[in-house]
């Protein structure tokens, strides 16, 4: 597979390792870079994205998940029943609901991993779990039968490329020689416990035992020796990643990647990717730096001539030369270039990474970080603030993601001049209000170092009134997808006490291809149904995104208890998915 060379050592970089080694000066004006190098540097999506994974790892895991993405700016957060849904809904995340829960993907899995052993190597491509569309996708080159008898859970999609662990020709730039061979990238660096140096490159780059690493082509300017003793190198189930001891005088490492004509970025630890992600990567091979999103995470890939579990694709695309080079989330380390595509497809599976965490706990290896400058750029300020719902003595906020140099933390919300709440993520609700009250609020981001953005604009929201009959608004923002000639039925609990307000308000948000297949309803606590839309017509219409309604109860309805929308699609051929209800009461 190409090699794209992600070296560590950006703007001082020595002589030919990019990424850690120092034997130089910074890459010249006229050298390629790529159109991807900006996103490390700084931009929106990956300051929001930053944002998301801060609120991923508060937000626990439990049996109940069945994955994580991130989707449209959201924290996506796939689980099995609506009690789940409410607590990741309570945290800042967005639920989905799935059938699957993650126990029951990894027995296929398991199953899928069994029947596919006598494959290897005839055509499989990879497998492993889509935590999207809740199932195991398997691809493979041509028909695959063998999986069919595992139910809806499998899903085979045939490909018509190849996977291939890359090497390539002898390029300029910052790679590194593993002994007579082609060139390949340089990894992350890093220490051992003694205060040694290393970097950390692809298994298949550093395969042979004591081989000596070059920083040129033509074994010159020696910088140390690959898979010292034969035990600092794997490229089998197990994965691809390698160490090279940096033992030559002359040479030291440093945490500054090149991005190629941009400044260079400071890795400052160590992460994890999940769906969703923007990542960039650094390699010897023009355009040199590259970024794409994350499309799978802990595949198995079939090279051909070797299985390699736990591998993350992306679509980013990669040349020869790449193997061994540095994949970045932000300013993260997060893993070392494997393989990629025989011909880069647009929003297909082009590239793949070892994760990085996993070498370093391997080998005991201390990622080598930088010491950030001093931070005095304050956040964007937040935009598009808005209120989502409202009760008797609360009102719920959300606004559009601040932006940093280095990275947003958080955000204020002020109730008027007074600080109300402080929350990581982009949603908020203040409570202890006064019924039938109005207030305004403003959101500022804030970054580690303690800057704060400009106010946002106020947004003004009026609280429900507080007597028995109710004016309260209640909300389930979980995704119930509405296929063929099946029901989606979605829960709201309801507090409120006395009785419902005499007409009652439904919104409903979703999208659909055909309004005229469904039947709408609300059904009570009491058990009535309260149609909303009704099936039938011969045209198809768009269900349209936001749809409010006003009901009329018969007779007497109590306002709490469990209030149940229920959509029900009475023909073929359309799809779609219902994001968001509420009703006030």
């Amino acid at each position: 597979m190409k090699r794209r060379r992600m070296t560590v050592g950006g703007a001082a970089v020595i002589a030919a390792v990019a990424a850690l080694v120092i034997v130089g000066g910074p890459a010249s004006a006229d050298q390629q870079q790529s159109r991807g190098a900006e996103q490390a540097n700084g931009n929106k999506p990956l300051d929001q994205q930053a944002v998301l994974h801060q609120l991923s790892g508060k937000l626990p895991k439990s049996p109940n998940q069945a994955g994580r993405w991130i989707a449209d700016g959201k924290l996506m957060v796939a689980v099995i029943n609506e009690q789940e849904a409410a607590r990741v809904r309570q945290a800042g995340a967005t639920p989905k609901l799935v059938t699957r829960s993650q126990a029951q993907l990894e027995e296929l899995l398991a199953k899928v991993d069994k029947i596919t052993r006598a494959d290897r190597g005839k055509g499989l491509q990879s497998w492993g779990i889509d935590p999207v569309s809740n199932k195991v996708v398997v691809k493979a080159r041509g028909a695959y039968g063998a999986l069919r008898g595992l139910g809806d859970g499998v899903q085979v999609v045939q490909v018509a490329t190849n996977f291939r662990q890359q090497a390539g020709e002898v390029n300029p730039g910052d790679p590194w020689w593993p002994g007579s061979e082609s060139n390949c990238s340089v990894g992350f660096p890093a220490t051992d416990a003694q205060g040694n140096k290393h970097f950390l490159t692809a298994g298949h780059c550093a395969n042979d035992a004591n081989q000596a690493a070059y920083g040129a082509s033509g074994q010159s300017n020696k910088l140390g020796t690959s898979n010292v003793g034969g035990s600092r190198s794997v490229n089998a189930r197990e994965g691809d990643m390698g160490v090279v001891a940096v033992t030559e005088s002359g040479w030291t490492i440093s945490p500054n990647v090149n991005t190629w004509g941009q400044p260079a970025v400071k890795v400052s630890g160590s992460a994890e990717a999940i769906v969703g992600d923007t990542v960039c990567h650094s390699g010897n091979t023009a355009p040199n730096f590259e970024c794409g999103k994350v499309r799978t995470v802990n595949q198995s890939i079939d090279y051909g001539n070797v299985v390699i579990d736990g591998l993350t694709t992306t679509d980013a695309c990669s040349q020869g030369g790449d193997s061994g080079g540095a994949w970045l989330r932000g300013d993260k380390a997060i893993g070392l270039h494997s393989g990629g595509n025989s011909n880069c497809v647009a929003n297909d599976d082009n590239s793949i990474f070892q994760p990085v965490n996993e070498a370093l706990t391997k080998w005991n290896l201390t990622l080598l970080t930088g010491t950030p400058s001093d931070d005095t750029e304050a956040p964007s300020t937040p935009g598009n603030p808005r209120a989502t719902g409202t009760t008797s003595s609360s009102v719920s906020l959300a606004w559009d993601a601040a932006t940093d140099n280095v990275g947003v933390t958080g955000y204020d919300v002020y109730n008027g001049s007074t600080l109300a709440t402080t929350v990581a993520g982009t949603t908020a609700t203040v409570s202890g209000l006064t019924p039938d009250t109005g207030y305004s609020f403003t959101i500022q981001g804030k970054d580690a170092t303690g800057n704060k953005s400009a106010a946002s604009p106020a947004v003004t929201a009026r609280t429900q009134p507080g007597d028995p009959g109710g004016g309260r608004t209640f909300a389930n923002g979980t995704d119930y997808p509405i296929r063929d000639f099946q029901t989606t039925v979605s829960p709201i609990r309801s507090t409120a006490t006395g009785r419902a307000a005499s007409p009652f308000k439904v919104t409903v948000e979703g999208n659909h291809s055909c309004l005229e297949d469904l039947n709408i309803s609300v059904v009570s606590p009491s058990g009535r149904w309260y149609y909303l839309q009704r099936y039938g017509g011969s045209t198809c219409h768009p269900l349209p995104a936001s749809k409010t309604y006003t009901v009329t109860p018969v007779g007497t309805e109590n306002a709490a208890g469990t209030w149940n929308l229920r959509i029900g699609d009475n023909g073929p051929g359309d799809s779609g998915t219902l994001t968001n209800w509420s009703i006030t009461l």
